[in-house]
């Protein structure tokens, strides 16, 4: 999980900073968009809880269109929710006209039919906003040039733009509020292994400051909101406790259900659907990660749920699988039918579950379209036609040689 003032051994065993997605992605920010993936940091991470977990960025410029986005039309019912199959684009491809257009060709010669797009990353907005409380909170990376054109271009290409936004692993507003960030027992900032301070997810004061930026973000064209390290920060023995001011006798698991409940109740009043990125690791483990996330508290609480189930986070032995990273199509099965089980004994159905798919290299082997191909064919036979694909560069075409050229549903029913 990218947000104003906004089992321990198990967790740490499977996941680590660097193989949380975002994380990665602020380490590589200024990689044109065309350059090659740099490699990530480790290989020990399950799976992260923004949707890269890797590499290189992007660069600077804008599109243009004319009339603007009507509000998104949520649909009725869970039989109803579209099947999205879209890319990550991040705030340096956002901000790129270049980029963009290449993008959007894509999209307009494959299935593509979504954009998720950097709204509000690690390095601040990436939208400019009017509103004095998300002003102050904006950081200092710039914007879309022309967010409202981009938005009404996609629209006319039919691509539903979808907007990223972080919740919790926001120094840009960690530092711009020192009074609401996650504390040390001595009541001195926390940090994590990065020296970064993280906001405090019990601070409704940083709730409000991600609505408004979601609702903004919606009232300019965005048809869905995808929160973003929705999650606690890792408890690592080898760093202080972490205190949390405000907590009020509330679970992990219970205020960030709570934070999701309530957004998704506003955004429902704008048309848009609300989402919400986690681990990969959720999807298997029975209760809840330290880091807060827990399936059945998250899932009931928003529209669609994206686990990052990249085959590469996982440790050797998962699923009982000898390398899960050279067998794409195993994990992303495994993993993706043991959420839509639990889904379905919480009464959910229809395309709640919109996986992450890994398309970068990380560990051998190096990963080409077939690798992609094979994660796409293991959410299908899972029984969901949804999926995302993350490269932290956005840099797609290596792997598109995966995609087919129109839409066509291949979820098998009653797995």
């Amino acid at each position: 999980m990218h947000r104003y003032l906004p089992l321990v051994v198990v967790l740490l065993a499977c996941s680590s900073s660097a193989g949380d997605r975002s994380d990665s992605t602020a380490q590589a920010s200024a990689a044109p968009a065309t350059s090659t993936p740099a490699p990530a940091a480790a290989a020990g991470a399950m799976a992260s809880d923004s949707p890269g977990t890797a590499v290189s960025a992007a660069s600077g410029g804008s599109a243009t269109a004319s009339t603007a986005p009507a509000p998104a039309v949520r649909p009725a019912s869970a039989a109803d929710l579209p099947i999205v199959r879209g890319l990550y684009v991040n705030r340096f491809a956002a901000q790129s006209a270049k980029r963009m257009h290449k993008l959007i060709a894509i999209a307009d010669s494959t299935e593509i039919n979504a954009f998720v797009i950097d709204v509000k990353d690690e390095f601040g907005l990436n939208i400019a906003s009017q509103d004095p409380m998300v002003q102050k909170n904006a950081g200092k990376a710039g914007v879309i040039p022309n967010a409202k054109a981009l938005l009404d271009t996609l629209k006319a290409h039919d691509i539903l733009a979808i907007a990223r936004i972080v919740v919790f692993k926001d120094s840009v507003a960690a530092r711009a509020n020192p009074d609401h960030v996650i504390r040390k027992p001595d009541g001195t900032a926390w940090r994590d292994k990065q020296g970064l301070t993280w906001v405090n997810p019990y601070d409704e004061e940083i709730w409000e400051y991600d609505m408004r930026v979601a609702e903004e973000a919606v009232r300019m064209g965005f048809g869905e909101v995808q929160f973003d390290y929705i999650r606690f920060p890792e408890p690592y023995k080898s760093l202080p406790p972490q205190v949390f001011p405000k907590q009020n006798g509330r679970s992990k698991p219970d205020v960030l259900a709570e934070f999701l409940r309530r957004a998704n109740g506003r955004l429902d009043k704008l048309g848009a659907r609300t989402t919400a990125d986690i681990f990969g690791l959720v999807t298997t483990v029975g209760g809840a990660l330290e880091i807060g996330q827990e399936w059945e508290k998250v899932s009931p609480a928003v529209d669609v749920v994206l686990p990052m189930t990249y085959p590469s986070h996982y440790p050797p032995g998962a699923f009982g699988v000898k390398r899960p990273n050279a067998e794409p199509y195993t994990i992303q099965l495994k993993a993706i039918s043991r959420a839509r089980q639990r889904d379905e004994k919480l009464g959910l159905s229809g395309e709640r579950v919109r996986p992450w798919i890994q398309a970068f290299s990380l560990g051998q082997p190096k990963y080409d379209a077939s690798h992609v191909k094979e994660q796409m064919r293991g959410i299908y036979d899972a029984g969901y036609n949804g999926w995302v694909w993350w490269h932290p560069g956005s840099v797609y075409e290596p792997y598109l040689g995966a995609l087919e050229k129109t839409l066509v549903p291949h979820a098998k029913a009653g797995n």
